[in-house]
């Protein structure tokens, strides 16, 4: 029998295709003097506001995803503009979301799949996407993501300001891990059934040392050791819960409430962790509605403000809000048929519902009070 010259027993795999190196890509798209200042600003602003050395109000806003870059830099170009009027009161960074968590399967981000046609070309998904990340950091927004591919961060890390884990890999090992190693703040949400207690754990997880597989900047197979991420947050989404009120199919119940977020401050407490949390206004906190985001953002002012009269400074301190919106509002299904790419409508989210542009402007102020 000869001797196999590969490990991988390959019956299920159909290619292999080369992707450039992280440093190849750092060569085409490398970060100009102005992004990495934006990025290293956003990373600061957000880790005195966790310490509570900053008292504005952090507010995480943009597309549930982004599937078109010349409508997303839109976007950015109106979000420059208000954060330019309201950063001695906001401190806002742009939702810049290029990959999505499938609960079965469906189109997976701007980073895997750019052309949303199944053809995954994600060699021109991370050359987009780091444009992206560049000129978003360029016009003085930090970028926000979710990374899902443990080894996006070594191609894109260096123009995040924040990652968001989310619920559904919050309990993940490897990002985990991956997070630890994190050289900006990172967010875990609570379980996809409300659970505190997953994203308490994953905290203290990436506080601690880790060891991964990953590549280093040529793309070679390496093992990366941490010494742990300091700056992590609890975000607040909500859960969908089956009691006797909702039957099997279950309900959504929200968690930005006083009562939830005094109980989520104290878990945190006993745990030994800082007790600033970041409330996500949209996913199961609005039932999936986005104009039900008004009706959270409002608790949260009202929150804020009554701790700031009462000096309460312990247990619930809100320092955020995550909030999905895009150009217009709502959403739209992706064409089976990729020839009718053509027909979506500009600026409509193909993922989650969201607000439209002039109620986020108008919300903003509002928060900014």
């Amino acid at each position: 029998m000869p001797e196999p010259d590969t490990i991988d027993d390959d019956t299920t795999l159909s290619g292999a295709l080369p992707l450039p190196t992280p440093r190849e890509l750092l060569s085409m798209y490398p970060p100009t003097e102005a992004a990495l200042k934006t990025v290293e600003r956003g990373r600061s602003d957000i880790r005195r506001i966790l310490r509570g050395e900053d008292d504005r109000l952090l507010v995480i806003v943009g597309p549930c995803s982004i599937h078109a870059p010349d409508e997303g830099l839109e976007y950015a170009e109106k979000l420059a503009a208000l954060n330019r009027e309201l950063s001695d009161r906001l401190a806002i960074l742009m939702r810049v979301y290029v990959e999505k968590p499938r609960t079965t399967v469906g189109w997976r981000g701007l980073l895997n799949d750019p052309r949303m046609d199944g053809s995954f070309d994600m060699a021109e998904g991370l050359r987009v996407v780091r444009h992206l990340f560049t000129t978003v950091s360029e016009w003085g927004l930090p970028v926000a993501t979710e990374p899902l591919d443990p080894l996006a961060p070594a191609f894109l890390g260096d123009l995040v300001a924040f990652a968001g884990i989310g619920a559904r890999t919050t309990e993940s090992q490897p990002h985990r891990a991956m997070a630890s190693g994190m050289p900006y703040p990172v967010g875990f949400k609570n379980g996809t059934g409300g659970s505190i207690q997953v994203a308490v754990e994953a905290m203290l997880s990436a506080r601690g040392r880790h060891s991964f597989f990953s590549v280093d900047d040529a793309g070679h197979c390496c093992l990366k050791r941490t010494d742990g991420n300091p700056d992590t947050v609890l975000i607040l989404r909500g859960g969908k819960v089956v009691d006797a009120q909702s039957g099997p199919k279950g309900r959504y119940a929200g968690n930005y409430d006083f009562a939830s977020v005094s109980a989520a401050g104290r878990e945190l407490s006993d745990s030994g962790l800082p007790t600033a949390m970041v409330v996500d206004c949209s996913h199961a906190n609005s039932g999936y509605e986005p104009q039900n985001q008004l009706v959270v953002c409002e608790s949260v002012a009202r929150q804020r403000a009554e701790n700031r009269e009462a000096h309460v400074t312990g247990a619930g301190r809100i320092v955020g809000v995550m909030l999905e919106s895009y150009l217009e509002a709502g959403k739209q299904k992706l064409p089976d048929n990729p020839e009718e790419l053509s027909l979506l409508r500009r600026g409509v989210s193909v993922t989650d519902a969201c607000l439209n542009w002039s109620d986020t402007e108008a919300l903003l102020h509002r928060l900014a009070g």
